[in-house]
């Protein structure tokens, strides 16, 4: 099983909104992020720690500006918190290793999978295409990600 963890050489690979969002808890303008429009069969990871975040088979199309996901891909990855900030009262979603702030979860994604939404910055994510799971060592999680 591999180790993901925080480690101060990703960190200082990060580009200034990388850190911004996954290091100082920010959110990235809706409808700007990368991976927004992104089809493409692969998995989602921890910009900073490399652990499996998201299947491109649970990312679907919310319109709230912002990548949408119904599940994680590995729930032991993704640490859910209490957020007041901002007066208002969410959960804030964390890489469980890696500390990154990700996004936040909501209780009105599609009913017939499960009836979250999982939020997520770009910026906070790493795609890797399915053609390049398995040689960047995700190859466990193949059966996930649509062929």
């Amino acid at each position: 099983m591999p180790t993901y963890r925080k480690d101060e050489a990703a960190i200082a690979r990060l580009t200034p909104e990388q850190y911004r969002v996954t290091q100082q808890n920010g959110t990235e303008r809706p409808g700007t992020g990368e991976y927004l429009e992104n089809k493409a069969p692969g998995i989602y990871v921890d910009v900073v720690s490399g652990e499996p975040l998201f299947a491109s088979s649970d990312k679907y199309e919310s319109g709230c500006g912002w990548p949408s996901f119904t599940k994680p891909i590995e729930p032991a990855h993704v640490a859910e918190l209490r957020d007041v900030s901002h007066g208002m009262v969410r959960t804030e979603v964390r890489s469980a290793h890696g500390d990154s702030h990700l996004g936040h979860v909501f209780p009105d994604g599609p009913r017939d999978r499960g009836g979250l939404r999982y939020c997520i910055n770009s910026a906070s994510l790493r795609f890797v295409p399915r053609e390049r799971m398995e040689a960047e060592g995700y190859g466990a999680y193949l059966d996930q990600v649509e062929g």
